[in-house]
């Protein structure tokens, strides 16, 4: 028997999640009516998803939708096939789904299609009505000249200091080999990116020192333990690789320490970021919006390398992410206690 596939545009949504699709479809993405569009969302996410569907539909554009479990079951072992080859005849693509256990590799093999065909894709993984109505209501063309504006500091530098009072003190040696990319939620087809946007990222040297994970960790790991102000996450990195994690819950500490031990490079620095998102003032405890916070955030695993030049690899990628830093470039003070100095 074939299970009847969900249509999206039957589905009722707050029109309180009006002004933040707009900002997607009309902004972010720009997309044009003669553009072809592939949605790809999941139960949880289905009211958003119908929110972004009635903009489509305002656009004018041809789409398709898909619902990952009308195709299969989940944890995704695997991308199913028909939104693979969907996604080879269109020009803009949207992603707007929770993440589960063990599913990176589905999503890799989607941004795999992405990155090879240039489509302008919006990654909204985890995606929740509180992001909505909070991170995607951000003007993004200021987003997008407040990140222009850091990036013009940090491209040469050579270093980059961040310091917290709840003790993290990290400095992030940078080569002129790694790119920096802009993910400001103004996406082009360079580089896909996560909505909401707002940060600047590239693959760092070597990183050194201590950082403590007061915000919140990626991954399926951000949605099971959420905001880490009351028991954070202190990690030590030597030469880029993880090598110290403690936390007053263990569990959180071992899954992470599992976590980052999957291959030979889970436990490297891929990813050395700041975030420029001006319309985020405080953790919420979902990884899509808390890395776009003012302030840094680093990532343990898949450097990106096809974006910043990075020549290793690994199949994992989790975030990290702290509260209130000053950062510093070359010496120079661009953020004291999470506010920007520029």
């Amino acid at each position: 028997m074939t299970t009847a596939l969900t249509d999206l545009t039957t589905i009722p949504f707050d029109p309180e999640l009006k002004s933040g699709a707009h900002n997607a479809v009309f902004v972010c993405l720009r997309i044009q009516p003669a553009e072809k569009v592939t949605l790809i969302t999941d139960q949880a996410c289905e009211e958003i998803a119908a929110s972004l569907v009635a903009e489509l539909d305002a656009c004018g554009c041809p789409y398709r939708t898909f619902v990952l479990e009308d195709l299969a079951p989940r944890p995704l072992t695997d991308m199913p096939k028909v939104i693979l080859d969907d996604l080879e005849s269109s020009q803009v693509s949207i992603f707007a789904a929770q993440a589960q256990w063990h599913e990176l590799r589905s999503r890799m093999q989607m941004t795999d299609v992405v990155n090879r065909k240039k489509l302008r894709h919006a990654h909204m993984v985890n995606i929740e009505k509180k992001i909505m109505l909070e991170g995607m209501r951000a003007d993004f063309l200021e987003v997008d000249e407040l990140s222009r504006r850091i990036m013009g500091i940090v491209k040469n530098a050579r270093s980059i200091r961040a310091v917290t009072a709840a003790g993290t003190d990290v400095t992030a040696d940078l080569t002129p080999a790694y790119k920096w990319i802009k993910t400001s939620g103004i996406i082009g087809q360079d580089k896909w990116g996560n909505l909401p946007g707002g940060e600047i990222f590239t693959s760092p040297l070597e990183v050194n020192g201590t950082f403590v994970v007061d915000g919140v960790v990626g991954d399926y790991l951000c949605g099971k333990f959420g905001d880490l102000r009351e028991a954070p996450l202190t990690v030590r990195i030597e030469g880029n690789r993880l090598t110290d994690a403690q936390s007053d819950n263990k569990q959180l500490r071992d899954e992470f320490w599992a976590y980052t031990h999957t291959d030979e490079n889970s436990d490297r620095v891929g990813e050395f970021a700041i975030g420029t998102n001006i319309a985020i003032r405080d953790v919420v405890g979902n990884i899509l919006q808390d890395e776009k916070i003012p302030g840094v955030h680093m990532a343990f695993g898949n450097p990106y390398g096809f974006h910043t030049g990075a020549e290793w690899s690994s199949s994992t990628h989790i975030d990290v992410v702290g509260r209130k830093f000053d950062i510093f470039v070359d010496e120079h003070q661009i953020m004291r206690n999470g506010e920007f100095l520029v």
